[in-house]
């Protein structure tokens, strides 16, 4: 018998608005992927391309999978190793603490918060698992226990809770979309209660171009005073769009350094409310996060305490230059370009006979998806990235309730940055349009 069966997992029954007198503000930066966006800082997009030697070689338009990186990030990586090579990692970690910290710095910069309310990690799921296996730890989960998670939610996300409904009792729920397609605020009102333990919401799934109004959703919770643990999933959205952690009201913001921030895999971070490095204990702590005494343990203040002690250095150093390197273009000039780039993305396709459009919401991220009537997306991915355009394929065991609930089996991802060009975005529609006649 699947293990799944002890638990209580329910799919969203309709996928239509519910009426409901609270309407919470809206997402602060939504706007922001509109062809309305008011002008930003002015990129200069030759220097961009300079800085990015890939962009020599292939169409790479697959950066919600794993973006090209500056080649600042590359060589704050390599120099980093050469000297681990020269005088030893504890060595080089001491002499090169002060950049380190740094790091936490430059992310409280791009989240609108403070140093002490982030941990690096190795993945944006490694920081995600952290945060969910603290509440796990401190407050045991009963079979009265609700988890309540968008209809989109990732099955790295997903999967974790499934294992807590099965061997718990407890329920895995998933919310509605209302009729845009994005996470029904006036459906999750009616589902809140008291025995809600955890929210969680993707930010930008990674597989139909919406932006979920995770700000909304923050100050429902707010106005509704629950208890329930509310995290997000920001992984596509961190280096795209402005991600102000005060403002969305999350206890725990997960991202990953390889998307749309540029920065290498195996490197990510964890935004932690001041509410969860009060009241959660990790699970489980080493002798970073925590201490050793005389008489038992302590843990380590701030959101240090979910961290471990052992790290890829090198590679952090990396997400911060690649942090940096963002800060520096300015968010608002990236979310500008990329939305741009999205939007010229999905007319080209629209223009080739068979294409279908997947993308759903009123406000679009630079993810845009779509499938055609007669060649399959994965065929279509794997020719495309024969001749040097790379896009990706995503399938439906990434998603199962939203591709499911639309009929969706998989699909072909595309996915622009800063660096990337129209010409490149024309390269890659007249290379589709000519593999599906």
């Amino acid at each position: 018998m699947s293990g799944i069966a002890h638990g209580s997992i329910h799919a969203p029954s309709e996928l239509i608005p519910c009426v409901n007198a609270f309407h919470p503000p809206s997402q602060v930066f939504t706007g922001a992927m509109s062809q309305q966006a008011s002008p930003g800082k002015s990129l200069d997009i030759d220097q961009i391309r300079a800085d990015t030697p890939g962009c020599s070689q292939v169409i790479h338009l697959n950066n919600a999978g794993s973006a090209l990186p500056p080649s600042i990030v590359v060589k704050s990586m390599i120099d980093h190793l050469r000297l681990e090579e020269q005088i030893g990692g504890y060595e080089a970690l001491q002499r090169e603490n002060a950049r380190f910290e740094q790091i936490y710095r430059s992310i409280a910069t791009f989240l609108n918060t403070q140093p002490g309310n982030i941990a690096l990690t190795q993945s944006a799921t490694e920081g995600w698992d952290r945060a969910f296996s603290a509440i796990a730890f401190t407050h045991t989960f009963t079979s009265d226990a609700r988890m309540l998670v968008s209809s989109s939610e990732y099955a790295s996300n997903v999967l974790p809770m499934m294992q807590i409904a099965a061997h718990t009792g407890a329920s895995l729920e998933f919310i509605p979309d209302n009729a845009e397609g994005i996470t029904d605020l006036n459906a999750l009102e009616s589902m809140l209660d008291s025995r809600v333990r955890i929210v969680a919401i993707n930010h930008c799934p990674s597989q139909n171009g919406l932006i979920n109004d995770v700000t909304g959703i923050g100050a429902l919770l707010k106005h509704k005073g629950s208890q329930a643990w509310y995290l997000v999933d920001a992984c596509q959205s961190v280096g795209q769009l402005p991600v102000d952690a005060p403002a969305i009201g999350a206890d725990f913001i997960s991202a990953t350094g390889r998307k749309f921030l540029r920065g290498p895999r195996g490197t990510g971070f964890l935004y932690c409310s001041d509410r969860a490095v009060t009241e959660l204990e990790p699970f489980p702590i080493d002798l970073h996060s925590g201490r050793w005494t005389p008489t038992g343990y302590e843990l380590r203040e701030g959101a240090a305490r979910f961290e471990s002690w052992e790290k890829p250095y090198a590679a952090l150093l990396g997400l911060g230059a690649a942090v940096d390197y963002a800060l520096n273009l300015g968010i608002d000039a990236i979310a500008e370009r990329i939305g741009m780039l999205a939007s010229y993305t999905r007319q080209q396709i629209k223009s080739v006979p068979g294409a279908s459009l997947l993308d759903r919401g009123k406000n679009l991220s630079g993810i845009v998806t779509f499938t055609d009537a007669k060649v399959a997306p994965h065929d279509i991915v794997a020719r495309l990235r024969e001749s040097g355009v790379h896009v990706s394929l995503g399938t439906a065991d990434y998603s199962q309730v939203d591709y499911l609930a639309h009929g969706i089996e998989s699909l072909i991802r595309v996915s622009p940055h800063v660096f990337n060009t129209n010409e490149e975005i024309d390269s890659m529609a007249k290379a589709v349009q000519s593999l599906v006649r």
